[in-house]
């Protein structure tokens, strides 16, 4: 759009207004147009250059565990004039200046609804539920910094300041990117680090948190007063209105969408339509919030924190997350990238300045938070560490000096600077905690790591829930463990939650009695609008307290959430059994009966997750095939003697005599007959028993397995409910059928998972196994073609090493 005189006399002027369709999409190379020449083929380019460089790079930093937004700001870089741009035909070709307002535009959409997910993700309750140390963690590790962008902005403002840019406006902007943490970059750091869930990554993760919701504020405080011009009213005026705005949302808005996302019936998918409203809901609270003076992010973000925890929030992550955080928002940080000119950093002294402005901001924050840490008590180094991760930046920070470059706070110098310093001190983190922070292990590594070694004294229990469906069993599984005076039980129930796009990975540790109080309050399980995952779990912690209630004392519960992907739950499980020194893993198996007895996959994840506890547990591990398991009920008036039915099958190795030591185990409960079938080859069977070192075809465990069983007999010979057989047969078809012949009459069937076992015994029972990590008999008896009234414990033996699982694991058909 031009606008000129008609003529030098005449001072009326003429509006000419040029559009051509064809600007947007070409006709084709055919008809002689340059695709370049045209707004969309040009834009595609873009993108496509910006993700490629952006992942490449990626792929680059990944070994040295760098956040992707490193990766994203550096692509914009180094397509931008420091690099590439260099190349006027390169700049002028691929990003010439007609097509920034598009570019731009693209990307503020993509951010848009970034922005909008993150304020999803959040969990603000978890502030409601942060102590004190993490409340003065983010606040000593914000003040410090931004009293040093005080000081940049004071004694540095000739070098940094433009004229005619106020001092109070440059210094908000300055703090604010100096001062913040960046919440999801955290995350991702502590992940990478394998610190999410220790002590010091809930500290940092709590602190963060508290560190973003502040940025946010000063965020729409320093855009409010960014208008450079005498308008303090107006500038009131905005702060007065987004307040107003947030209020509407959080009072009108969520209960409207509360009220609409509860319409949907239990079991069925959320509306479109209510999918579809959300998402124009987006695009309405950013154009309110631009109009009214603060930026668009702010209302998207805002939107994003009123949406309820459920269902209708997974939904939205699962449909945006991949298109606006994999494609659109590199748009952003490129941009970013773009406008970074490293020619404009010129001289000794303006280097100088930018190596100030990253060393003094990084001590601004170590220092800060290594105070509070000392006056908590909190040993140095882990003080140290929590002020190293504190440096985290990347989104709100990146927001903040792109609108500060917009508004002209921020001059290219000034702008470059900020943003050299924001990629140093996030890439400093990984590698420098990972120099600093080295926990010692345990001073007192616990040697009960078997249920053999646990026989006399407190059995320690780990029993993994993935929903309120597997805890029965389970809970009849630890009753028929006979917890007792002389040998009671600690469990620890760990309920696991799937990460869904939740911005932290956490473990939870849930109080028993706050839980009751919270009951008596009205806020249990029964609460309206309670998140779905909460409901399972308050679920799950009331059946295991009823539990440890009637079993009268022989039985301590604790429950705990993890929350975490199914990529690296088992990291949590194999941390959680370490630390309380438990000497068994349960998990539940990863299918399910069907009501025509059949079993079906109901996650493929929860497999993989029992494929990687058992690579990687500290102790024994079982499986638990549930196919219901009668509890029985401890009243005395009550008991009947023998009337569940366990049988162990024992071939000969650890796992097998792990199998017998929990099952021996069980056999002391008042309700419980047990039978121990072992299987001898014909050759075998000719032996006499002690004399034969190499018995069932295994080496290394032949004596030991003669030691273990003839203790068992020796102890069991006069119990009427307890029978020993040994069954002869000559190849796996045997085996099979004497299997067939006694499942009917039994309710759970206990045994070893075979690792290193070769024996003509269970010879072929492999070759068609679906589930090889259940080994061949647990394979066998956990299939469909068996009957299907019994449940299965498929125990592995803690050996001390590595146990290799995954060279033996085949996909399943």
């Amino acid at each position: 759009m031009s606008k000129e005189p008609l003529s030098p006399s005449n001072d009326t002027e003429q509006t000419i207004v040029c559009y051509a369709p064809t600007m947007i999409t070409t006709n084709g190379i055919w008809q002689g147009d340059n695709p370049l020449d045209y707004s969309l083929p040009l834009f595609i380019l873009q993108l496509t250059l910006v993700v490629v460089t952006t992942r490449l790079l990626v792929l680059v930093l990944r070994p040295l565990r760098q956040p992707r937004v490193i990766a994203e700001i550096l692509g914009g870089i180094i397509l931008g004039p420091s690099v590439l741009g260099q190349s006027n035909k390169f700049a002028t070709t691929v990003f010439p200046l007609r097509s920034v307002m598009v570019l731009e535009t693209m990307a503020n959409v993509g951010l848009l609804y970034f922005l909008f997910l993150v304020g999803v993700e959040m969990d603000i309750s978890v502030i409601r539920r942060t102590g004190r140390k993490a409340i003065s963690i983010a606040i000593a590790g914000m003040v410090l910094p931004f009293l040093i962008g005080v000081f940049y902005a004071l004694v540095l403002e000739e070098k940094l300041r433009p004229d005619f840019v106020k001092l109070g406006t440059f210094i908000l902007f300055l703090g604010v990117s100096l001062s913040v943490t960046a919440f999801p970059v955290l995350a991702r750091v502590l992940a990478e680090l394998k610190l999410l869930n220790t002590e010091i990554g809930r500290i940092a993760m709590s602190s963060a948190l508290i560190n973003d919701i502040c940025a946010w504020v000063l965020l729409a405080l320093a855009i409010a007063l960014a208008e450079n011009e005498a308008m303090s009213l107006a500038s009131v005026w905005v702060l007065l209105s987004s307040v107003a705005f947030v209020l509407f949302c959080i009072f009108v808005l969520r209960p409207f969408i509360s009220w609409s996302a509860g319409r949907t019936p239990e079991g069925e998918s959320i509306s479109e339509f209510y999918i579809c409203l959300i998402l124009t809901g987006v695009m309405v609270c950013g154009f309110i919030t631009d109009a009214i003076g603060t930026h668009s992010v702010f209302g998207a973000f805002v939107f994003g924190l009123i949406i309820p925890n459920g269902p209708l929030g997974v939904i939205l992550i699962e449909r945006l997350e991949d298109f606006v955080s994999g494609l659109l928002l590199p748009l952003f940080f490129a941009i970013s990238g773009l406008k970074t000119n490293l020619a404009s950093i010129t001289g000794v002294s303006t280097w100088a300045v930018l190596a100030l402005v990253t060393a003094l901001a990084c001590m601004g924050k170590i220092v800060g938070t290594l105070l509070v840490c000392l006056y908590n008590k909190m040993p140095f180094y882990e003080g140290l560490t929590l002020g190293v991760l504190m440096n985290a930046k990347g989104l709100v920070e990146m927001i903040v000096l792109n609108v500060g470059k917009d508004q002209k706070v921020l001059d290219d110098k000034a702008f470059s600077t900020l943003v050299i310093a924001t990629v140093a001190m996030t890439s400093i983190i990984a590698p420098a905690v990972t120099n600093i922070y080295k926990p010692a292990r345990k001073a007192t590594p616990y040697t009960r790591r078997t249920i053999q070694r646990s026989d006399q004294g407190e059995l320690r229990v780990l029993a993994c829930v993935h929903t309120p469906r597997n805890a029965p069993t389970m809970i009849n599984l630890l009753e028929a463990s006979h917890p007792n005076k002389a040998s009671p039980i600690y469990a620890l129930v760990l309920h696991l939650v799937e990460l869904t796009g939740r911005a932290s990975a956490m473990l939870i540790v849930h109080n028993t009695h706050n839980q009751q109080q919270q009951q008596k309050s009205g806020s249990g399980s029964g609460a309206p609008g309670l998140d779905p995952t909460q409901a399972q779990t308050d679920h799950i912690i009331n059946a295991f307290r009823n539990f440890e209630q009637q079993v009268g004392g022989f039985v301590s519960v604790q429950s705990l959430t993890t929350i975490s992907p199914y990529s690296t739950m088992h990291e949590d499980i194999c941390s959680v059994a370490e630390d309380k020194h438990v000497a068994f893993i349960i998990l539940p198996f990863h299918k399910q009966q069907t009501v025509d007895g059949a079993m079906e996959a109901t996650n493929p994840a929860y497999r993989t997750i029992n494929q990687n506890v058992l690579a990687n547990a500290p102790c024994s591990v079982g499986i638990l095939v549930d196919r219901g398991l009668t509890g029985a009920a401890r009243l005395p008036n009550q008991q009947q003697p023998g009337a569940h039915h366990v049988a162990v099958l024992f071939f000969g190795g650890a796992d097998d005599r792990e199998a017998l030591a929990y099952g021996w185990r069980m056999s002391r409960h008042p309700e419980i007959s047990l039978t121990v079938l072992r299987f001898v080859s014909g050759e075998q069977a000719s032996r006499h028993a002690d004399a034969d070192a190499d018995a069932m075809g295994d080496h290394s465990y032949g004596d030991e397995d003669e030691g273990c069983l003839n203790q068992f007999k020796a102890q069991t010979e006069n119990d009427p409910w307890v029978n020993y057989i040994e069954q002869v047969v000559n190849h796996g078809e045997e085996t099979v059928a004497t299997i067939r012949s006694i499942d009917v009459v039994h309710d759970l069937f206990v045994v070893g998972r075979g690792r290193g076992r070769e024996s003509p015994l269970t010879a072929g029972l492999t070759d068609w196994s679906e589930c090889p990590e259940l080994g061949a008999i647990g394979d066998l008896l956990a299939s469909s073609d068996f009957a299907a009234t019994y449940s299965v414990v498929v125990v592995q033996q803690y050996t001390g090493v590595g146990v290799g699982v995954e060279n033996e694991l085949i996909r399943s058909p």
